[in-house]
């Protein structure tokens, strides 16, 4: 059966657009609060390498923990299986920078796109890289096709400047003996990680890997194996969405992931990604109209994993 994506989308975007939006912009940190909320783009691509887009989908925007799932993937690609000796594949069912359930799982984070999972996969790749910041970039520009690709010094240094939490949750992990390196080094590298900037169609293009089996599509290049892009796909249903995950995977149904700087990416394995951005966060830390979006697309064209 030929499916009308474009018609889908569309119709999607239009339910969704007009909508009253009461979320809010992520202001603690302080450069996300410049954002102009009234913004709202979504992007698809297809493996078949089909795209559409509307509305704001060329504006880059701050990915902030949708670059998670890129640190995971070339963390995993590196250590194996073995990545999962430091780090828990379960929904927290906590806030996303929550110290809670630390002490009690003696340092071992929940899930690794929690605060606290996403600084233990940095502290590998500062570990097993000669120069993490450098080399995670050349492997998401690589990735996305993106050879301009670049951190924001400005986002950065505003979260560098204002993450208090985040430091006080890689020194309570380094005293429970799972950060090995320096934490200010650790820190940098997290905080330079969240601030890669991309539209909603590059975002949407570069994780399309992830929907093909973990080979990416543009050059054929294996990325990961076809069971490590199984697991990342597993992960980002039960843990992209903090802790909303089980309301996202209820009512939208793909393996996705959320930004607080209002991004998500969502994929449904061997068809498509679709990205979609809109700066104002609900109470959970997602975009509010990204989630509705999203809902919808699936509800028009009844395609998700289930």
């Amino acid at each position: 059966m030929q499916i009308d994506y474009q018609n889908i989308i569309e119709k999607a975007y239009r339910q969704t657009q007009p909508l009253k939006d009461p979320g809010k912009l992520a202001d603690y940190i302080p450069e996300l609060a410049n954002v102009d909320p009234g913004q709202f783009g979504v992007h698809y691509t297809n493996l078949d390498g089909a795209d559409f887009g509307m509305g704001d989908n060329q504006v880059r925007f701050s990915i902030q923990s949708i670059a998670k799932v890129l640190s995971l993937t070339l963390a995993y690609k590196m250590v194996g299986e073995k990545i999962w000796e430091r780090i828990d594949v379960e929904p927290s069912g906590t806030k996303f920078d929550s110290l809670l359930l630390l002490e009690i799982n003696n340092g071992i984070p929940r899930n690794p796109f929690i605060n606290a999972g996403a600084m233990v996969v940095c502290d590998i790749l500062v570990s097993h890289l000669i120069n993490a910041r450098m080399e995670f970039l050349d492997f998401v520009r690589d990735l996305s096709d993106l050879p301009d690709l670049a951190y924001s010094d400005t986002i950065a240094d505003s979260e560098k400047a204002h993450g208090h939490r985040n430091v006080a949750l890689c020194n309570f992990i380094k005293s429970l003996g799972n950060i090995q390196n320096k934490p200010a080094e650790v820190l940098d590298f997290y905080f330079d990680m969240c601030s890669l900037e991309m539209n909603c169609r590059e975002l949407s293009r570069t994780f399309s890997f992830l929907a093909n089996g973990g080979v990416k599509v543009s050059d054929q290049k294996e990325i990961i194996s076809t069971n490590m892009s199984k697991r990342i796909n597993a992960l980002m249903l039960t843990c992209g969405f903090y802790d909303e995950s089980g309301e996202f995977a209820f009512k939208v149904g793909l393996p996705g992931k959320s930004g607080v700087g209002g991004g998500i990416v969502a994929l449904y394995p061997r068809h498509f990604t679709i990205a979609a951005w809109s700066p104002r966060l609900n109470p959970k830390g997602n975009s509010f109209k990204g989630m509705k979006f999203l809902e919808e697309f699936t509800n028009h064209s009844e395609l998700t994993i289930f």
